[in-house]
């Protein structure tokens, strides 16, 4: 079992994130984007730090509606950069408001987040960090492989033995179809 499929059953802020989100594939454009967005901000911090902030940074990033954050100025940046609810960081700040423009872009080029998503995959974790590296601001390769662990595809989200594990096999995730 995964290390995470050790601590996070039963913990009062990893529980709901470990049995209902992480690993399952998702389509939204929204959630996509949410995950994203987390994923930046939990660069050198405590995933638990993130969930706990997760409220407020939903709030501060308007529900991370791509359009809206896309939309934001120098006004609405200076806002985030104040707001004590959220981590405040002005570089993941501003690449947030960066790849919300770029997913709107993704909808011209490709459909939409999920379709570029689609029409990426299969790739290795090294393939995929060289692209989102090419199509998105602070994304490393930590940051992108726990970005498409947590959508499924990628394996490793859960070990083979946590419960979770097999109600993702049941949705058959895009990294068990590759």
């Amino acid at each position: 079992m995964s290390s995470y499929c050790l601590v996070a059953p039963g913990h009062p802020v990893h529980h709901d994130y470990h049995e209902r989100e992480y690993g399952f594939p998702q389509r939204d454009e929204t959630a996509l984007f949410e995950r994203l967005c987390l994923e930046i901000m939990q660069a050198g911090l405590s995933w638990e730090l993130v969930l706990k902030r997760r409220a407020g940074m939903r709030a501060a990033f308007a529900g991370f509606e791509v359009d809206a954050v896309a939309a934001f100025d120098e006004a609405e940046r200076t806002r985030l950069l104040a707001d004590p609810a959220i981590i405040r960081n002005r570089l993941k700040v501003d690449a947030i408001i960066e790849n919300a423009r770029r997913i709107q872009a993704l909808r011209a080029s490709h459909g939409g987040f999920a379709a570029w998503l689609d029409a990426h995959h299969p790739l290795d974790k090294p393939g995929w960090v060289r692209l989102f590296r090419t199509s998105f601001k602070f994304t490393g390769g930590e940051i992108v492989g726990e970005f498409l662990m947590s959508l499924g595809y990628l394996s490793g989200a859960h070990g083979p033995d946590c419960p979770v594990a097999g109600r993702i096999a049941a949705l058959s995730p895009p990294w068990m179809r590759a």
